[in-house]
Parts: structure tokens; sequence; C-alpha cells
């Protein structure tokens, strides 16, 4: 456990390890909120994202990190959980053309939920996802009335919710920022980028294809900002 050294207000962050979720981190941190990371072990296919989850919530002085164990795979579904190929080239009109098979079927009202729970145990009022609806792939479950209908269901479903004098709160920071917006403010509060992981289908090594939807919103948005992803990438 990463120890709580200050008496700000607490924070649940749904941290992935990504690049989004991690400059929602640092974006929490500046505006005064001690973070409580929750990680999910989901039954993906690769478990980079989880190991480096839990070097950059030390790193970043997260008050405390979770991980837990779904198995989310058993229920299948998605590229991420199953055998299914990932999609790889795609241009930015074949993303935006509907849900990609990538989608996994009620991951972020899961999340969510764990989140509320853990909020609530805590005390916390504020949940911080970094979900994108501008350069997001399709997914229905990272849109605007998505998120205000899971708030609305935090403050109905929970003591914390009925009884209590601050309603729940979740935040969005990312969503209507493009990629390029968000590397900026990451590289502003100092993120270390090359740390990060976003690649749906690495190699054996950890190293991001370049090719899959991630990979190339990630990348496109490092050109738009005029500098190189120091992330490893496989030899293309």
């Amino acid at each position: 456990m990463i120890s709580d050294a200050t008496n700000a207000p607490k924070a649940v962050v749904l941290y992935s390890g990504g690049l989004d979720s991690t400059t929602v981190l640092a974006m929490a941190r500046e505006s005064g909120y001690n973070c409580y990371c929750l990680t999910f072990s989901y039954g993906q296919r690769q478990a980079i994202e989880v190991e480096r989850a839990r070097a950059l919530a030390n790193i970043m002085g997260a008050a405390d990190h979770l991980v837990l164990h779904l198995d989310l795979d058993k229920i299948g579904g998605s590229a991420l959980t199953t055998a299914t190929a990932v999609p790889k080239g795609r241009s930015l009109n074949e993303m935006e053309s509907g849900i990609p098979v990538t989608y996994v079927p009620g991951r972020n009202t899961i999340f969510l939920a764990y989140a509320m729970s853990w909020a609530e145990v805590l005390g916390a009022h504020d949940i911080f996802i970094g979900v994108n609806a501008v350069d997001f792939s399709g997914y229905p479950d990272c849109r605007p009335d998505f998120l205000a209908a899971f708030q609305q269901v935090a403050n109905l479903g929970t003591r914390a919710g009925r009884e209590g004098s601050n309603p729940f709160t979740v935040h969005a920071p990312l969503l209507r920022l493009s990629k390029k917006e968000i590397i900026e403010t990451g590289l502003r509060l100092k993120v270390d980028y090359g740390r990060t992981h976003s690649c749906y289908d690495p190699d054996q090594a950890g190293r991001a294809c370049g090719r899959c939807d991630a990979c190339q919103l990630r990348l496109k948005g490092f050109q738009e900002a005029g500098i190189m992803d120091p992330a490893p990438y496989a030899p293309r």
C-alpha cells in the first residue's frame, strides 16, 4: 500500500497505465486530490498494461493502488479478451464507422461500479475516468450521456448518494480534448509517456504494434503535437 500523506480530498481514479488515464491521474493530482488508483486485470490478452499501471501509480504519488481481478474473458465478446484478431491499419473513417470488435461488453459500467463502491468506503465523492469522445473509436461507454447516466445511478443507488450531503461526481476531463491536446496537457504536467502503454496487441516484449486503433490514434496525437512518441514500438 502507498501511504496517504496529505489531508487533501480523496478521489478514485480508474487507471490502466495508458496515455489517457495517466494524464487524468496527473490532472487530478494537480487539482489537489489525493488519488486512489483502481486498475483491473480483467482477462485481457496482455498484462503489460497492469505492470505499467503498478509502476506509474507509485511514481506519480498515488495514495493507494488497488488491482482487482475480473474474468471478463469468460464472458468474451471482444478482441481484447478472446482470440479474435485485433484490427490493424484502419483509417480514421473506418474507426468512426461503428463499434469495433475491441469493445468489451459492459467494461466501463463494471469499472465505474467498482470505483463507486471503493469511493463510498473511502469517503470519496469524486471518480475520475480517462474516456475521450473526440478521438475515441466508437465505444458507447465513452460518451457523455453514458457518464451522466452513471453518475445519476451512483447517487441513486448508494447510501452516500441518498444520505450524504456531498453527491458523487464522475469527472472525465479528457472528454472533449483531442489526443494532441491530451498529450500537451500531460507534458505540461511532466507525465512520462515513455512508461505508458496504449496498444491493444503488443508483442511478447511488450512493444506496441503501431497499427491497431489505439496505436494509430496515439501516434497521430504525438505527430500533431510535434514530438516523437517515447514508448517502445515493434519494428514495422
